[in-house]
């Protein structure tokens, strides 16, 4: 009796590669993903022992975009404006950010950093830049700057579907005026 010659295994579909590729997309962004806020833990606490990292995230935002109403920061990370108002409290209460009348509709309020929240993030935004440079500083120019066109290609992807999700919500709920 002779033994059944082993098969070969099953030719790779078209389907299984493109499963496998997102397999390694998705694991690749949940390690990154982890590491990001072990790093925004980090840094918030640099700023502020008691602050949380989204605390800093908005500080992060604020500091890109400029003064900003409420809605329109809570807009830009995808949450409610509950959640906002409780981080821009706590960072009121130690002094990284102040509130005025907005120029364009004085019923609302825009939120800026003050000059101790602008100096505050400047400095730990340097140190994070610096290890950014330590640890990608070795990496040849093209594939810093192709790494960074891919997560911005991913991150547009991501941002579309964001703001599609707030308008839904948007939609369903009500806006109150003055934010």
């Amino acid at each position: 009796m002779s033994n059944p010659l082993p098969s070969a295994p099953a030719p790779a579909t078209p389907g299984d590669e493109v499963d496998d590729a997102l397999q390694q997309v998705e694991h690749q962004l949940s390690l990154l993903w982890r590491r990001a806020r072990s790093i925004s833990h980090q840094l918030s606490r640099q700023v502020h022992p008691d602050m949380e990292p989204a605390a800093y995230g908005l500080l992060t935002i604020i500091r890109r975009e400029g003064p900003i109403r409420l809605t329109e920061l809570a807009s830009c990370i995808g949450v409610g404006k509950p959640s906002v108002s409780r981080q821009i409290a706590f960072l009121e209460s130690i002094g990284l950010v102040y509130k005025e009348a907005d120029p364009q509709d004085g019923r609302a309020q825009s939120i800026r950093l003050t000059d101790k929240g602008e100096e505050k993030m400047h400095q730990v935004q340097d140190a994070r830049r610096q290890v950014f440079r330590e640890r990608l500083g070795e990496w040849p120019l093209e594939d810093v700057q192709t790494l960074a066109e891919y997560m911005g290609r991913l991150n547009a992807v991501y941002g579309d579907s964001l703001v599609k999700d707030t308008q839904l919500k948007d939609e369903q709920g009500s806006v109150e005026p003055g934010d």
